[in-house]
């Protein structure tokens, strides 16, 4: 199975809900998608979001890397040379680590599919059923507590709260969210980057002395402040998150070694794709660190890729897979079933995408 072209599209899916962090507000999602097409009239599928202001990628950006310097690079290539494959992609263009993800999805989509498996068996097979959180966007305080009531009564039994714009009043936002949904749901705090070390220390202490029982608090400080996520960890019980701070290996190795967090959160959008993602996944079990699978604001392709890897390898311990739960539509027929928080995989070979819309011909 020979790669002959990598064709480029685009999709456009609406939100059930305006999706708003400390860092952005998004309406829609508005995703590069792309199909590797072989010489034996085999597609795999790959979708990549335009995530800006957290991996500086954007559908121009996007678009570019898998035109002028992926497809050069892979086109002629055996499926069956993964590790030629994945060292041509990684070295072809520097950094568009989504770009490269949503080709490396592909590529696996392609050689589960060669092999009629599906892709998590091929990746180690450790379940079948996935448990995600739901996100709770940033909004007044009653509307967040709506949210999540609302999230629990569809059966969601972990929340991920978005704060990091109100300092401590986060804490109240938090205990309002506690009081309603009871001590049986569990909650995580993302802030996405937006307190400083020494505000963290004050924010998470003063959760743990109202035994709010925050299961996890993630990336509180700046991506670039390693020094301040090993004061943040070193400062409070409450386990750390490395989410933005981690897009690679060696990322993690220094997270890790420092002591900087007690989490890792992989994101394929960050690593470049499943071939870096697993490479953390080792260093994680060698240091002994439990994995979170993240994802950004995704379709249910790119989502499905990651749900895979979630479910095929045990160091993943969480997963945040909600991305196809807070859109409108689905414009991807097959992958996956998601049914509200499980994630059901099937045997459908690769990640199981029948077809993406715009190439069907």
């Amino acid at each position: 199975m020979i790669i002959k072209n990598i064709e480029v599209g685009e999709i456009f899916i609406p939100l059930a809900k305006p999706f708003k962090t400390a860092l952005r507000t998004v309406k829609n999602v508005e995703d590069i998608v792309i199909q590797i097409v072989t010489d034996t009239d085999q597609s795999g599928f790959g979708e990549a979001p335009p995530t800006a202001v957290i991996t500086g990628d954007t559908k121009g950006s996007i678009i570019t890397a898998v035109k002028d310097f992926i497809t050069p690079a892979l086109v002629g290539m055996e499926i069956d040379n993964l590790d030629g494959i994945f060292r041509k992609l990684n070295s072809c263009i520097v950094k568009n680590t989504s770009a490269k993800a949503a080709v490396d999805m592909a590529v696996y989509d392609l050689y589960a599919k060669q092999y009629q498996t599906p892709l998590y068996k091929l990746l180690g097979g450790t379940r079948t059923l996935v448990e995600t959180d739901i996100t709770i966007s940033v909004n007044p305080v009653p509307e967040m507590v709506a949210d999540s009531l609302e999230a629990v009564r569809k059966g969601y039994k972990i929340l991920k709260i978005k704060v990091g714009k109100e300092g401590l009043k986060d804490v109240e936002c938090i205990m309002a969210i506690r009081e309603a949904v009871g001590p049986d749901v569990k909650l995580r705090v993302d802030a996405n980057q937006g307190w400083n070390a020494k505000q963290s220390v004050q924010i998470i202490t003063a959760m743990e002395d109202k035994g709010l029982d925050i299961e996890l608090v993630e990336q509180p400080v700046p991506a670039h402040d390693f020094k301040g996520m090993q004061f943040v960890t070193g400062h409070v019980a409450t386990p750390i998150l490395a989410d933005e701070s981690v897009f690679s290996a060696e990322d993690a190795i220094h997270i890790i070694q420092n002591g900087a967090a007690d989490l890792i959160n992989i994101k394929l959008m960050k690593t470049g794709g499943i071939y870096n993602a697993l490479k953390i996944c080792d260093i994680a079990e060698i240091y002994g660190v439990e994995c979170m699978i993240g994802c950004m604001l995704e379709g249910k392709l790119s989502v499905s890729a990651a749900a895979h890897l979630a479910a095929a390898r045990g160091i993943i311990t969480r997963a945040d897979l909600d991305g196809p739960s807070l859109c409108k539509t689905d414009p991807f027929p097959g992958g996956p079933s998601y049914e509200e928080n499980l994630i059901r995989m099937n045997e459908k070979p690769g990640i199981g995408i029948e077809k993406i819309p715009c190439f069907d011909k």
